[in-house]
């Protein structure tokens, strides 16, 4: 990103209402990784007090897509990047703060040279949802493509 532009986070809450309606905070985004958070907020709890099941979703989705804009954002004339499929597992109740740990799991140039090919490559994002206890608390999967402009 250039010294004139916010970084990362800041565009994503200003241009996305979803991550402000749900107040994520992005801690860490980097081309490889991301890190965001979701508030412990009455209004967002489930019926056994930790965040529903559509916040640590929403957030976990959002971690992923802060990976993708970081990594392929300077695509974005050839390509746009898009959620193809999402699985997500609930491993254990959260309760307080959740924390979305997202990974890219490809490198940058092999999908980039893929694109480079004339193909629509294909990538995943891996996600650890997890508690203030450090307990991993759910697990996501997101299938990225970029998608050729032509």
């Amino acid at each position: 990103m250039s010294d004139t532009m916010p970084p990362l986070g800041e565009l994503l809450q200003a241009s996305v209402p979803m991550v402000r309606t749900l107040g994520l905070i992005y801690d860490e985004i980097t081309p490889e990784a991301a890190t965001l958070r979701l508030p412990d907020q009455p209004e967002y709890r489930n019926h056994v007090g930790g965040p529903h099941a559509g916040a640590m979703f929403t957030l976990a989705e959002s971690a992923t897509g802060a990976v993708v804009l970081a990594a392929f954002g300077d695509q974005m004339e050839r390509a746009v990047p898009l959620p193809v499929r999402a699985e997500i597992d609930f491993l254990k109740v959260a309760r307080g703060d959740v924390t979305a740990k997202a990974r890219l799991g490809r490198p940058v140039a092999e999908v980039l040279a893929e694109l480079d090919a004339g193909k629509r490559p294909e990538f995943p994002v891996e996600v650890d949802i997890v508690r203030g206890d450090g307990a991993v608390s759910g697990r996501m999967t997101v299938l990225w493509t970029l998608r050729p402009n032509d």
